[in-house]
């Protein structure tokens, strides 16, 4: 059996986030490649995680800037480590590659950070997003997180045509995989849902910003439709969060969810004018999935369709908003039409099946070639060799200092 070990930021919690979700997928993949797997973090368990118990999956607290990493690591000696975001790559990558130097270096990148980071501030200072705002910070260490990786998982096509096309990434260290969905269609038809809803964890600032702009549309559409409420659910919400509760107005702040499919079978619209953001929106995954018609944004869209008709409406204005939110609340027989859009995206674009015969043969390729595979990515290379020198003495300090103050 081979042993794959996945550092990740915190343990899985797929009931709080769609990077939960994904994680457990990407488990669920390589187990049914008999891989053994561990996961490790520096998090700590709390009461929303995942129980890895329950696919026999080893986990294991680990100390950041500490030595022990690197007996755990050599013990391990995995095949493949996976690293949940870039950030975990810059802490623990150099050890990797130090400790298991024969192991594929796998980046999920879950969405490109430095776009998501970029778009947020063009949205803050109300501007238009230049190509010279992606040139920041996180896109600097992002993509050379990227570099120094023998594999990036790349949730949507749109930045995988970024990274190919605007900042000439090779092809080659890169592999499209989406979050996957099986239609899983109700039995509760139009004539016996009512209320709009909105989704979202609460530690993701575009989805805090996305209640703030249904707040601002909600009198409008609440106004021609004054028996309609929108329920707000999302895990980790705060007291800023609550304060935007108003039965009179039918603005219900609800928190978590404890199960997204009952809530989505229930609800007639979800509604989601994501203002910025990267990656596949779970929320959007979902609302196909479970057969909830929706409206959002250009950006909220991005990626997830294609050429085939959105399951409900797409703008970024907000009149036609309110117009299309009330449309589909009313007519069911364009309701019932969204629906079936979205059954037959998540058939063409989102079925795992698609996507697990590629990826595995990908990973199987490179498991025997990898020497090959690593020398035609000569830029990684450099960027292991100088880069990372810094921060692995960076890393070696903090310990050694941590050491003496013990």
């Amino acid at each position: 059996m081979k042993n794959l070990v996945i550092i990740g930021k915190v343990f899985p919690e797929p009931n709080s986030t769609a990077a939960g979700s994904r994680m457990l997928q990407l488990i669920d993949l390589f187990q049914t490649q008999n891989y053994q797997i561990t996961f490790l973090s520096t998090a700590s368990i709390s009461e929303n995680s995942f129980d890895l118990n329950s696919k026999n999956v080893q986990f294991q607290n680990i100390i950041l800037n500490d030595n022990s990493f690197d007996d755990l690591i050599q013990k391990l000696n995995p095949e493949i480590v996976i690293f949940d975001r870039f950030t975990t790559e810059e802490q623990f990558g150099w050890r990797v590659s130090e400790n298991a130097s024969n192991a594929i270096k796998i980046l999920d990148t879950e969405d490109l950070h430095f776009l998501r980071n970029a778009r947020e501030i063009a949205f803050k200072q109300n501007k238009k997003l230049e190509h010279s705002d992606l040139i920041n910070d996180v896109f600097k260490r992002e993509i050379a997180s990227i570099l120094r990786c023998d594999l990036s998982l790349i949730i949507s096509e749109f930045e995988m045509n970024l990274l190919k096309t605007e900042f000439n990434i090779n092809a080659n260290i890169l592999h499209y995989l989406p979050m996957f969905a099986e239609c899983e269609k109700s039995e509760i038809p139009f004539s016996e849902r009512k209320n709009f809803v909105s989704i979202g964890n609460f530690l993701h600032e575009p989805n805090w910003q996305t209640v703030l702009q249904l707040k601002k549309v909600w009198k409008n559409i609440k106004n021609q439709l004054p028996e309609a409420e929108i329920h707000i659910y999302g895990a980790y919400a705060t007291e800023k969060v609550f304060q935007l509760h108003n039965q009179k107005e039918g603005f219900i702040v609800k928190g978590r969810a404890e199960s997204v499919e009952t809530v989505f079978n229930n609800a007639k619209v979800l509604l989601a004018p994501i203002p910025f953001g990267a990656g596949i929106k779970g929320k959007l995954l979902e609302s196909m999935q479970f057969g909830l018609p929706n409206v959002t944004s250009t950006v909220g869209a991005e990626a997830m369709h294609e050429s085939f008709d959105w399951n409900g409406f797409i703008t970024d204005n907000e009149t036609e908003f309110v117009e299309k939110a009330i449309l589909l609340y009313q007519d069911e027989i364009i309701w019932e039409k969204s629906q079936e859009n979205g059954f037959l995206i998540i058939e063409k674009l989102f079925k795992k099946e698609i996507f697990e015969r590629d990826f595995t043969a990908k990973i199987d390729w490179i498991l025997e070639h990898l020497p090959e595979h690593t020398n035609t990515n000569f830029l990684g290379q450099i960027l292991q060799h100088h880069t990372l020198q810094s921060t692995k003495y960076l890393s070696k300090w903090i310990e050694e200092k941590n050491s003496k103050n013990q």
